[in-house]
């Protein structure tokens, strides 16, 4: 018996954008900027995909570009707006970003910006008021993750881009791990940036996009034939993009009745583990992700959260030990430290994610022998408020 429980890393792609993937490559394979009957038929399927993607946010199909995926986008977002100005400003983002952000904002401090990462409590969620005394005159843009992918905690974006707006500051989101999965409605999300994958909603690897709303200039980061608004040059990933926007609408028909669906077998598991001594949950049980659970071992430091994803793979399950992007990594979370948590405590945190071919059953067994995986390897002295 094998069970899948890490779709925030990846999902399995679907067999309808398996099956417009394989015509593109077979059928449509011309160059979507060639003027003849080939590349006008190719160029009409990336512009199909553009709508498809952008019905999933409720967007214009134009402000979607297309980029190689989520840290493109990210990238693009971040990197975009801040060579837009001559000289070095100021940008804030939240202490919980995914390294896709992260990591260009801390080039950008050692090129000289002054960066401000904005504090979360327990849950990991951020103060609206500690935006508003963050913002500087030289404040250029506010990035800030909509839901968390190693904790499951989202975020008051619509509260935290109504400030920055109001002071004229540019707001990005990275929503990769909620578009798809949550509704947007970028009609009433007055965001300016907006950032998405494929491979989050069943689509391809290698594939993404970035929402840029009319009038937000931005640098692009690739030089060349000026493909995709002159933002992102190269020739389009014509089969990838035709499956993304295949999966978007998918997920755009689906997600009424799939979030709601989610949603309790989510709790379920939450409810299953909740006699456990070893585990607590981490992240806000209130406003999470509709897929998520994450919890914190409670072992006296003896068992780490890389270590429980070995053990149930050995049993034939698939968890995270936090964000796949850093799985290969021996270290404390950097989001739980910023959630408060030591460093000890910080090595065991897991996650366990659902998705459309999770059933209860699944979740109870998974629930089962992880408790049993857990009483197996601490060591009964431990308490439960080690």
């Amino acid at each position: 018996m094998q069970i899948y429980l890490d779709y925030s890393a990846t999902t399995p792609p679907r067999p309808e954008v398996i099956k417009i993937m394989q015509e593109v490559l077979t059928q449509n394979w011309g160059n979507p900027s060639s003027l003849h009957e080939w590349g006008q038929r190719t160029a009409t399927i990336v512009e199909q995909a553009r709508m498809q993607v952008a019905g999933l946010i409720k967007a214009s199909p134009e402000s979607i570009i297309f980029t190689s995926g989520g840290t493109e986008a990210d990238n693009l977002a971040i990197l975009g707006v801040a060579q837009a100005s001559i000289i070095p400003q100021h940008i804030i983002i939240s202490s919980v970003e995914h390294s896709a952000v992260a990591e260009p904002v801390r080039l950008l401090e050692q090129r000289g910006w002054k960066v401000t990462r904005l504090p979360v409590d327990a849950q990991g969620r951020v103060n609206p008021s500690d935006l508003e005394d963050a913002l500087l005159p030289n404040t250029v843009l506010v990035s800030v993750i909509y839901g968390q992918s190693e904790v499951g905690t989202l975020q008051p974006i619509a509260k935290l881009s109504e400030i920055a707006r109001s002071q004229g500051v540019l707001f990005h989101t990275d929503a990769v791990q909620v578009a798809g999965r949550l509704p947007i409605d970028l009609r009433e999300l007055r965001v300016d940036l907006l950032s998405m994958s494929s491979h989050k909603i069943y689509g391809p690897q290698g594939v993404g996009a970035l929402y840029v709303r009319k009038g937000v200039e931005l640098v692009p980061l690739l030089s060349g034939g000026g493909q995709e608004a002159r933002l992102r040059s190269g020739t389009q990933a014509v089969p990838m993009i035709a499956g993304f926007g295949m999966a978007a609408e998918l997920a755009a028909m689906e997600i009424v009745k799939e979030t709601p669906r989610l949603i309790k077998l989510r709790d379920r598991l939450f409810q299953k583990l909740a006699d456990s001594i070893y585990l607590k949950p981490t992240g806000s049980l209130i406003h999470r992700l509709p897929h998520h659970a994450s919890f914190r071992v409670i072992g006296g430091g003896k068992v780490t959260g890389k270590t429980l994803v070995r053990q149930l793979n050995l049993a034939g399950i698939g968890i995270s030990a936090g964000s796949a992007c850093h799985s290969g990594k021996l270290s404390p979370s950097p989001i739980l430290l910023a959630m408060g948590y030591s460093d000890s405590e910080a090595l065991g945190g897991i996650r366990l994610t659902l998705g459309k071919d999770t059933k209860e059953a699944d979740v109870d067994w998974t629930a089962m022998v992880l408790k049993q995986v857990l009483e197996r390897l601490i060591p009964k002295l431990v308490t439960v408020g080690d």
